[in-house]
């Protein structure tokens, strides 16, 4: 285990993620909405596009649309019928038990919200910077490869002890596998590295990181899973 400092440099509340849709993005679903011209719209007005085009639906309707296209090859036409349904209520990025579609559904409610002012659950992500100290450079190593369970290991002892995330995944903070540790942080960007510091940018549902918010400058403890020992090797 690596002992490292943990400081909290920034905190904000997030309503859509970076760059989740680009302007491909609404150009496809320009086309499943048989707008024929949607290669001829400009760059600037895609986005201004593409929700009115969905306003055009009843609001379950454009929601199956936009299913089928991130979850294509997931979802059957039975199971988007069911959660286009339940989007209008639940919020699907923390609600459904399937952890590795959370960030598609987010990014799903997201783009309905804005299209429909608001008949859709408000989301709501959480960005931070983070800045990790090493006792030596190499243990900075730890999250060249694979770095969002050694992560979240750290982030953990910044958070009240009764934070969901220690709740429901103690056995893989306190362990070596952790395999739902990437559909939990969304985003990660290497913000700055030096000889022993590094910060990094993190995105995820606040269902997850808004306990981080509270988080002081702390010492604490962290391993690689043992999957990326083996493959280190």
């Amino acid at each position: 285990m690596k002992n490292f400092t943990v400081e909290r440099l920034s905190f904000e509340t997030l309503s859509a993620l970076p760059d989740s849709w680009t302007n491909q993005d609404y150009r496809e679903l320009l086309l499943l909405l048989d707008f024929e011209e949607a290669g001829e719209i400009e760059p600037a007005e895609l986005k201004a596009m593409c929700l009115m085009a969905l306003t055009d639906l009843e609001p379950t309707e454009a929601a199956q649309l936009v299913l089928t296209y991130l979850f294509a090859d997931q979802l059957t036409p039975g199971q988007v019928e069911n959660l286009a349904h339940q989007m209008l209520t639940e919020k699907l990025w923390e609600e459904n038990p399937q952890l590795h579609q959370h960030e598609g559904f987010f990014k799903a409610t997201q783009l309905l919200y804005e299209a429909y002012n608001g008949k859709f659950p408000r989301a709501e992500a959480v960005r931070f910077q983070v800045q990790f100290t090493a006792a030596e450079a190499d243990d900075l190593t730890l999250f060249a490869h694979q770095p969002e369970a050694p992560l979240l290991r750290l982030l953990a002892p910044g958070m009240p002890d009764n934070t969901l995330l220690k709740r429901l995944f103690g056995d893989q903070l306190a362990g070596t596998s952790f395999p739902e540790a990437p559909f939990i942080i969304w985003q990660l960007r290497t913000i700055r590295q030096e000889a022993t510091t590094l910060v990094l940018e993190v995105v995820g549902s606040a269902y997850w990181l808004d306990d981080f918010k509270y988080a002081d400058t702390y010492e604490a403890f962290t391993q690689a899973d043992a999957v990326m020992e083996a493959e280190a090797h």
